[in-house]
């Protein structure tokens, strides 16, 4: 979407606010982007977990931690910029760790 015209969804009246409009949609594109990445590097986390449940073995145990890691890392850096509130961030967190706990358990 970068480079194509920005849509301007109501006719603003001043400079002001075709301004907060554009910045609006900015915002939005940008948090749009870090919720996708959170829900894909989460399926991922699982699908790992997936993996290490039929096949347990240290390749796929590493698969899983780097997957978690970074599921975090970008969960933290949501929260963060507050894109995503404290408490959903906590949640997904705990969520993905609860299905990783098990996995790695079982052996």
């Amino acid at each position: 979407m970068i480079g194509s015209p920005i849509y301007l969804p109501s006719v603003a009246n001043n400079k002001s606010a075709k301004k907060r409009i554009q910045i609006a949609e900015r915002n939005r594109l940008i948090s749009k982007s870090y919720k996708s990445t959170v829900r894909t590097l989460t399926k991922k986390t699982l699908e790992n977990c997936e993996k290490y449940k039929k096949n347990p073995n240290d390749d796929n145990k590493n698969l899983v931690k780097t997957s978690l890691n970074k599921a975090y890392s970008l969960i933290d850096k949501a929260v963060k910029k507050n894109i995503l509130h404290k408490n959903n961030g906590a949640n997904k967190k705990s969520k993905i760790n609860n299905f990783v706990k098990t996995t790695l358990a079982i052996k």
